[in-house]
């Protein structure tokens, strides 16, 4: 299984020290909701304290958690690909402090530097591969709990 990445862990140094410069620092309270699916991917952020949970909307009432992210995750990725709108909600489990990245400030960046637009994509593909194996992982484990029921 591929390990968990943190994305600014993961950078070079001259590429982190780059990218950290367009970082701003935010605040979310618990239970705040970060965003929607759907709604326009226009920025990412990268987790310093706290928890965020990631949902999918099963109806206008209901949602259910598909993962938890914490400190050094990186939080949005839809930002990265056409048509930029968010695949899943997320929300403030507790008290979440971040570093917030504006994405088109980010892509002109990774343009302008191409050391820097290789190793984020490499970074982010990673955190995908990840949680994609981590998601197969737990519905393989929950359709041999329930003998082959899905």
């Amino acid at each position: 299984m591929t390990k968990p990445i943190k994305i600014l862990n993961a950078l070079p140094p001259p590429q982190r020290a780059r990218l950290m410069e367009l970082a701003e620092e935010v605040y979310f309270p618990e239970d705040t909701r970060i965003f929607d699916s759907g709604g326009t991917a226009d920025r990412f952020w990268v987790i310093r304290s706290g928890a965020v949970s990631l949902d999918q909307e099963l109806s206008d009432v209901q949602r259910v958690t598909v993962a938890g992210l914490g400190a050094g995750d990186l939080l949005g990725w839809s930002w990265l690909f056409p048509p930029y709108e968010w695949d899943f909600g997320a929300e403030a489990f507790s008290p979440v402090r971040a570093y917030e990245f504006d994405a088109a400030t980010v892509l002109r960046l990774c343009e302008d530097d191409m050391a820097l637009g290789l190793a984020l994509v490499r970074c982010v593909a990673e955190v995908l591969a990840h949680r994609l194996e981590t998601t197969r992982g737990q519905l393989m484990h929950q359709y041999a709990t329930r003998g082959g029921v899905p």
